[in-house]
């Protein structure tokens, strides 16, 4: 039953996927920033597609290629993940970022971010 339940969290979506042109539901929950050129930003939400961070968008260039890592703070650890993508929207204060197709580990390891999520979601509401 306690499987059943994760795995119906796993597969919940933080945001309700009612734009059609998202692939992937995006996370706006986990406590995240990326690493670009040295500095660091705040995200505003990601997904296995891509990220939003909140940031000088006067700083990157339309379909520049940019590689970065993703900090996600877990319940007792740091994860980095390293991703390569493109710019592919900006407006103030915002810069989106399509990710290229991501490798299995880069998959597992934001699964293991999704699942830290789940379980401590899931240990908050058994207290």
């Amino acid at each position: 039953m306690f499987n059943n339940f994760l795995a119906s969290l796993r597969s919940a979506p933080v945001i309700e996927a009612t734009e059609t042109q998202r692939r992937f539901p995006r996370r706006v929950a986990d406590r995240c920033v990326a690493v670009v050129h040295g500095q660091t930003f705040p995200v505003q939400n990601w997904s296995f597609g891509g990220v939003l961070l909140a940031v000088d968008e006067r700083l990157f260039g339309s379909n520049q290629d940019i590689e970065t890592t993703l900090k996600f703070k877990l319940r007792n650890t740091i994860v980095d993940v390293n991703v390569r993508g493109h710019v592919v929207r900006k407006s103030a204060g915002q810069v989106a970022i399509a990710f290229e197709p991501l490798g299995k580990a880069i998959r597992r390891t934001f699964q293991q971010v999704i699942d830290d999520a789940v379980a401590s979601e899931f240990a908050t509401s058994q207290a």
